[in-house]
């Protein structure tokens, strides 16, 4: 046990051991100072950029607008689009890889052979580079030498111009995005899965209760949890996106999401604002309610998933 050592005015030496009520508090505080450095503060700042009309390339005072960028954006078209382009993106991504991961996670769970090869294949697609998994995404969407195009044109069905339609770009983005992150979801839940006591299926099948019953009444509820956490998280995500219909665009240096904006999104309109149009007080005004969509879409996905886990017995 260290001994304090101190002065005869009764003060802790210079170089004398922490307390043990005072050193928990030095060992978190590298974490709050960079929490407050690089997190705390840009927020603020953000806010505080937002309510000027902020010229990123002029060197000359910012004016005070107040609320003038929000009321904007309240009227402004191109931003109306990139909320229905990210909500519809977002609903298609994300249904289907909750789904997909909860079905692969209960399958990796069983016994199977070379299952440890299963469980490090399915995160293969994850530490895939970005803009390759969008290279090859692009092409396999082509238009005139695509291999989707190619397989429906086999069952009749005419080559689709998957970038110039609502509804096609956002399908082919969906499948990138689920492609590259249900592994990491099926991983997730897979430990969770792990992690349920083996006596509650034992009493299940005492029960009667086998198969899909069992996963519906004990492993479901058991994740309710888990999948919150992976809704979270794909939310999250899902409402900021910007890699994949960047590089899904034929020409992405324009940041428009398509020839008509058919898929651009919150996040690539916001890069467009302010690094091609330079108005950095406007761009923050979007971060600043994009930041509030993905807070409200979070907590209320939250609030359904748990609800839905307690319906489920």
């Amino acid at each position: 046990m260290s001994v304090t050592h101190r002065t005869p005015g009764g003060r802790r030496a210079r170089g004398a051991p922490l307390t043990p009520r005072t050193a928990p508090y030095l060992l978190i505080a590298p974490f709050f100072v960079l929490f407050a450095i690089f997190g705390v503060f840009p927020l603020f700042y953000t806010g505080w950029v937002s309510l000027h009309d902020w010229d990123l390339i002029s060197s000359g005072p910012h004016e005070f607008v107040g609320l003038e960028n929000y009321r904007t954006l309240a009227d402004d078209p191109d931003f109306r689009n990139a909320i229905v382009n990210t909500l519809g993106i977002f609903v298609l991504a994300t249904v289907p890889q909750i789904l997909i991961a909860l079905g692969l996670a209960a399958l990796l769970n069983q016994t199977l052979r070379a299952r440890t090869f299963f469980r490090m294949g399915v995160l293969l697609p994850n530490v895939t580079s970005i803009a390759a998994v969008s290279i090859v995404f692009s092409q396999l969407f082509g238009r005139e030498y695509g291999l989707v195009n190619y397989v429906l044109s086999l069952v009749g069905i005419d080559p689709v111009n998957w970038q110039a339609h609502k509804w096609s770009s956002w399908i082919a983005i969906a499948t990138m995005v689920d492609w590259r992150w249900t592994g990491y979801n099926t991983l997730i839940l897979l430990a969770a899965m792990q992690a349920i006591p083996s006596e509650l299926y034992d009493a299940a099948k005492v029960d009667g209760a086998t198969g899909f019953r069992a996963f519906r009444s004990v492993t479901v509820p058991m994740l309710r949890y888990t999948i919150m956490f992976v809704v979270v998280v794909a939310t999250i995500g899902g409402i900021q996106l910007f890699a994949e219909p960047l590089l899904f665009d034929t020409s992405p240096a324009s940041a428009n999401g398509g020839a008509g904006r058919e898929f651009q999104t919150i996040a690539l309109y916001l890069y467009q604002t302010a690094f091609r149009s330079f108005d950095f007080g406007y761009a923050a005004a979007i971060s600043w309610l994009l930041f509030l969509l993905v807070l409200l879409i979070a907590g209320l996905n939250a609030l359904m998933v748990r609800r839905l886990g307690r319906g489920v017995r």
